[in-house]
């Protein structure tokens, strides 16, 4: 059986989600899991739920009979959460962070400017994921940002100031290198959709 399989059944036989698997050099096995996401009902708020060490710990165990039953050659086995840069890969991980702060990456440059205001060869973007409808009802995805920089700690803003516009690039899964929540630490706490889960 395949290394994927193995882990994926191991996984999710366990009531959790497998994120990523990733293999390193000397014979680093390391695993990342999450919780099984469900979507929120109709006025319901989502709850936070988080990875603990516990759930690390349970799977951890079950992985290495799982591994040594198949015959999988690894040195050192790491579970762990998927951390406040989670990658997003899957259309579930999406529709899961609507409304969060991410950073992507494209295969391609843009290759035409949009109306004169983002570079034609850009390929990193960070911002507001949204999820959008055209008109026949097919979703798609879509990142809005504004390039003005964050004002600092203590820097009075002028109210008079016009802020630049909000500029929004719509994408598909295909068009995207790489995809991750973007890691924004606020010490304030957790409060809103700006933060990482």
């Amino acid at each position: 059986m395949a290394l994927q399989d193995i882990v994926e059944q191991t996984v999710s036989g366990l009531g959790y989600d497998l994120v990523e698997i990733e293999r390193s050099a000397g014979g680093l096995l390391r695993i990342t899991i999450d919780l099984p996401w469900m979507q929120p009902q109709e006025g319901e708020a989502p709850q936070a739920q988080f990875i603990n060490v516990e759930d690390c710990e349970k799977v951890n165990r079950q992985l290495q009979f799982a591994l040594e039953v198949d015959g999988v050659e690894y040195k050192r086995l790491e579970v762990s959460s998927p951390g406040i840069d989670r990658p997003l890969r899957h259309t579930q991980d999406f529709e899961r962070f609507v409304g969060h702060v991410i950073d992507i990456t494209l295969k391609a440059p843009m290759g035409v400017a949009a109306a004169g205001q983002v570079h034609a060869s850009r390929k990193k973007f960070r911002g507001t994921l949204e999820k959008v409808v055209d008109a026949v009802g097919e979703t798609g995805w879509q990142i809005v940002w504004s390039d003005e920089p964050p004002a600092k700690p203590g820097q009075k803003v002028s109210k008079k100031r016009v802020p630049p516009p909000l500029q929004a690039l719509g994408f598909t899964l295909d068009e995207l290198r790489e995809s991750r929540l973007a890691p924004i630490v606020n010490f304030k706490g957790r409060s809103g959709a700006g933060t990482a889960e």
